[in-house]
């Protein structure tokens, strides 16, 4: 069962519930202000006839008095009341005496009783107001019994009747107009119900629909974390579950594109890598055959062959190291924070670089100040930062490192050839070597290990660069305050 079905039976089923509700009450009250009505009249007209009745008791015209009965009333001097004559025709008059016996009737209809019990006659023979309902025909009527009595003595028995068949139709076609108005307007709610539950649920089903598409396209189009839900309703419950699904969609297209990047730069690395691999390994296999060659080649040759195995193996041992480090740098899983002072490790990188090239000049403008990082990282940034400067320029070399505002400033400089404008964003790609550094050995993993080290620090590098004017490599790094 879905929720907007769900949603629509249960207010269709609390309004059906408020309707009966209603109906019950309003059928209930309107069956006690007709019967109270009834009741009413009744009693207005018991109590009239009984002051004509005691009063033509007590004013007779011919009448025979015993000793153990009440004057005998004669019906045809009754009947000739006003009171009697004014009684309406569905209205039933009956006089009896006190032991329950007709005495007289508007119409004569004296052959006609109406219903008495006994509990009854002996609430009226003890001058209590007796209420009866009874069907002495084909309707029912409602009995308004009434005592007079003279002097403490039950005289006679007043009964006023009236059908109840007006009153019982009038509340069977309540009772039936309540039905069939609750029953219609059940159904008109359920219908405008369902409507309005559809459109309030309609961004929820675009949700569902998004999502479906995005499931059933995500692994054929790389499109499809790019679609968004469309609402434009209030921020409402609904709006928010929309903006946040749209949040969602948007984390998840920018985790697909840094997945979808890092299995590029993995597969364009396993590409130059093996690109690399191949060229010293090539030239392995190559030697290794010509020392099998038979017959034998001169010694001299095959100790050329052998000095080329040596530096064609620890061309590999470099290139595999400068791997490893890439790795460490990339995952940057065992980088630490700790203060780090800038000065001893600069002078430190400074003195083993002067060893690469003792004819170089190194220049040191240092300030004391303390950075928050790993101290091997940050030296190995320095080492190689260093030893491109050595390789690719001649003049001096310059190291500084001051404070800049919450960060620390190292910045490498050379006077050199400088770096051309194209090739400036490729400098930290793996394995890019510019033209210019064709003739300079490495393989281009330097300055890609110093930007992964740096960013793993929580900090940034950048080179700036001149034709014929050299080049700065600048590393920021967090300040410890």
């Amino acid at each position: 069962m879905s929720i907007r079905l769900r949603f629509t039976l249960l207010y269709s089923s609390i309004l059906a519930l408020t309707l009966v509700i209603f109906g019950v009450a309003l059928y209930t009250i309107q069956s006690h202000n007709t019967l109270n009505a009834l009741k009413q009249d009744l009693s207005v007209s018991g109590e009239d006839l009984a002051r004509v009745t005691l009063w033509t008791y007590l004013h007779p015209s011919h009448f025979v008095q015993g000793p153990d009965r009440p004057p005998p009333i004669q019906a045809d001097q009754l009947s000739g009341e006003q009171v009697f004559r004014d009684s309406r025709e569905r209205q039933y008059v009956r006089v009896l005496d006190a032991n329950g016996q007709i005495l007289a009737s508007p119409f004569g209809a004296n052959e006609d009783p109406l219903p008495i019990n006994a509990a009854g006659l002996k609430a009226l023979q003890s001058q209590k107001i007796w209420w009866q309902t009874a069907t002495p025909s084909k309707e029912r009527l409602l009995i308004y019994n009434y005592p007079v009595s003279a002097d403490g003595q039950l005289l006679f028995i007043i009964q006023v009747a009236r059908p109840l068949t007006e009153r019982d139709r009038s509340l069977t076609a309540l009772s039936r107009t309540l039905i069939i108005a609750s029953l219609l307007t059940t159904t008109i709610a359920f219908g405008i119900g369902w409507v309005l539950t559809t459109a309030t649920l309609r961004p929820i089903h675009r949700i569902t629909q998004t999502a479906q598409a995005i499931g059933n396209e995500s692994g054929k189009n790389e499109l499809a974390l790019t679609r968004r839900v469309d609402y434009q309703g209030p921020n409402d419950e609904i709006g928010q579950l929309a903006k946040t699904f749209n949040t969602m969609l948007s984390r998840l297209e920018q985790a697909y594109q840094r997945v979808s990047q890092t299995l590029k730069l993995q597969r364009e690395f396993v590409a130059d890598v093996s690109h690399e691999l191949r060229t010293p390994l090539t030239t392995v296999r190559g030697n290794l055959a010509l020392l099998r060659h038979d017959p034998p080649l001169p010694a001299e040759e095959q100790s050329d062959i052998l000095t080329d195995l040596v530096e064609e193996s620890d061309r590999l041992i470099r290139l595999v190291n400068g791997l490893l480090v890439t790795a460490r740098a990339d995952s940057s899983f065992d980088l630490v924070k700790e203060p780090v002072p800038v000065r001893p490790l600069v002078e430190e990188a400074c003195r083993q670089a002067r060893q690469l090239d003792p004819q170089r000049e190194i220049v040191e403008a240092v300030q004391e100040v303390t950075v928050l990082g790993d101290r091997d990282a940050t030296k190995q940034v320095l080492l190689i930062l260093l030893d491109n400067a050595l390789k690719h320029s001649q003049g001096t070399v310059t190291v500084t490192a001051g404070p800049d505002q919450t960060q620390v400033e190292i910045s490498v400089g050379d006077v050199g050839p400088g770096i051309d404008p194209e090739a400036l964003p490729h400098v930290f790609d793996r394995f890019y070597r510019g033209e210019a550094s064709s003739a300079v050995p490495g393989f281009g993993l330097g300055l890609s290990i110093a930007k992964s080290l740096a960013e793993g620090q929580g900090g940034s590098i950048a080179v700036e660069s001149q034709l014929g004017v050299g080049s700065t490599v600048r590393v920021r790094l967090p300040l410890y305050a």
